[in-house]
């Protein structure tokens, strides 16, 4: 849900370069395939080790596309300006909803109740604001590009936010794209102190209510961890995901039930 990068990371850990109709070669030499309009993503067992995951480039954000690589566990990683990256990175970090922790701090946060949890209520203003939050830090993967895609999902009942409200302005919040009783984090921001923790929680809390069995958090970090998430190894996480993206989808716009954080 949170990926760390930089400008430079994808340049660093994947220098590529086109060759039409065939593929593009990693910095360590590895070739991997290049996706035409038509073409299906490859096996994820041929994702590269190093850098972790890279499975393929090209293709294209159409919702037909996007929607595929979800449901089989791939999700884009590029900078503007570079071609479409897909990744499947082994091992995955995942949170289950049942393990779910928060701290006392967080805890007592929750128990203020001076804010408002909305959903689906400022999709387009999440996601500005998790781009302008990574470009400000360590630089972003929420191109122009991306934030079309996804706008483009969530008019259609895919993509979702869930935002933390502060005497109404929009303090912190998240969005991620849902399939079945699956729900696969992209990314947060915060504007206030505790303010997206406090968005993670409560959809947690929902995904439970709703019968949600994992959380896909695709990259390892501390932040994530210290929520109770994990990894598990990408076969398990494939297996599992076949099964829970085949349940019935939930509807268009997400509602959640009042008071639903003990």
């Amino acid at each position: 849900m949170q990926r760390v990068i930089n400008h430079s990371d994808v340049h660093r850990r994947a220098q590529v370069f086109t060759q039409p109709g065939q593929g593009i070669r990693s910095a360590a030499s590895h070739m991997i395939p290049w996706l035409t309009p038509d073409s299906a993503f490859p096996p994820l067992s041929s994702a590269l080790a190093r850098p972790n995951g890279l499975l393929a480039a090209g293709g294209d954000l159409s919702p037909r596309r996007l929607i595929e690589a979800y449901r089989h566990g791939i999700f884009p990683w590029f900078n503007e300006g570079e071609p479409i990256l897909w990744w499947s990175p082994d091992p995955r970090m995942v949170l289950f909803p049942t393990e779910l922790r928060i701290s006392r701090s967080l805890r007592k946060a929750l128990r203020k109740g001076n804010y408002e949890i909305r959903t689906d209520s400022a999709f387009n203003q999440v996601m500005d604001a998790c781009a302008a939050a990574r470009a400000q830090s360590t630089g972003t993967w929420i191109t122009p590009q991306m934030v079309s895609a996804y706008r483009v999902l969530h008019e259609m009942g895919v993509a979702h936010s869930v935002e933390t409200w502060i005497n109404e302005e929009l303090a912190g919040g998240l969005y991620g794209v849902s399939q079945g009783k699956m729900f696969f984090g992209e990314s947060m921001f915060a504007r206030c102190p505790d303010a997206s923790k406090i968005a993670l929680v409560h959809l947690v809390e929902q995904l439970k209510r709703w019968d949600f069995r994992m959380i896909d958090c695709q990259m390892k970090t501390a932040h994530l961890a210290s929520f109770g998430a994990r990894e598990i190894p990408r076969k398990e996480f494939s297996e599992k995901l076949k099964v829970l993206v085949n349940y019935p989808e939930r509807g268009e716009k997400w509602c959640f039930d009042h008071e639903q954080v003990e």
